[in-house]
């Protein structure tokens, strides 16, 4: 527990204690550039990345989306979605995502900072939030959201690897993404940059 305390801190430390704040004259490129560009401003979303703490250490939670959706759907993702305007702020949007989608009680995390926006090729600007999670009850999937819920220990994202990559081929291009393999299920897109963007800035060792 006093390990597990330590690497909590270590990673509250090397996250922004605030959102980062969008700058529209930045120039923030996408993780991919679509031929046609946007034509509006980028939706905010935001997502959680949920430290689950367990008898057995702690672990990162996602979710299968339903195969009904109509985006997205069947893939691997966190918790989250559009930011609305009753939304206090990004944490905000999330946790009431995460009690949404498997009925993650706010109640039961703290938030302990956040990731760097991340700018999608489908115009989504994201806010990751980290939060630990200390359980209450188990998750419970929304069946109109969510086909099931699952956990990928920290130790297996922290060991040498986790991380795979996959090619896909876009508009003609070949674009590249983080992969991560576990338990037959696969993880890919956003939500493996996400986690990968997780695990170099707050999980890799002091120069590493």
């Amino acid at each position: 527990m006093q390990d597990e305390n330590a690497l909590i801190e270590r990673i509250s430390g090397r996250l922004l204690r605030e959102p980062q704040p969008f700058d529209a004259g930045a120039g923030m490129l996408p993780d991919w550039v679509p031929e046609v560009p946007h034509n509006r401003p980028p939706v905010h979303a935001a997502v959680l990345i949920a430290l689950v703490r367990r008898a057995d250490g702690l672990s990162i939670l996602y979710t299968e989306r339903s195969p009904e959706l109509r985006s997205h759907s069947g893939q691997i993702a966190f918790p989250g979605g559009k930011v609305d305007p009753t939304d206090i702020d990004a944490a905000d949007a999330a946790l009431r995502e995460a009690w949404e989608e498997v009925r993650l009680d706010r109640s039961s995390a703290r938030v302990l900072g956040y990731l760097p926006l991340y700018y999608t090729g489908t115009n989504y600007l994201i806010t990751p939030v980290v939060a630990v999670v200390e359980p209450r009850a188990p998750f419970v999937p929304n069946p109109s959201e969510v086909r099931s819920v699952f956990e990928v220990p920290l130790s297996y994202l922290m060991a040498p690897g986790g991380f795979t990559t996959f090619r896909i081929q876009r508009n003609g291009r070949e674009h590249s993404t983080w992969q991560i393999e576990h338990s037959g299920l696969v993880i890919w897109g956003i939500t493996a940059n996400l986690t990968r963007r997780f695990h170099d800035l707050a999980l890799a060792p002091e120069g590493g």
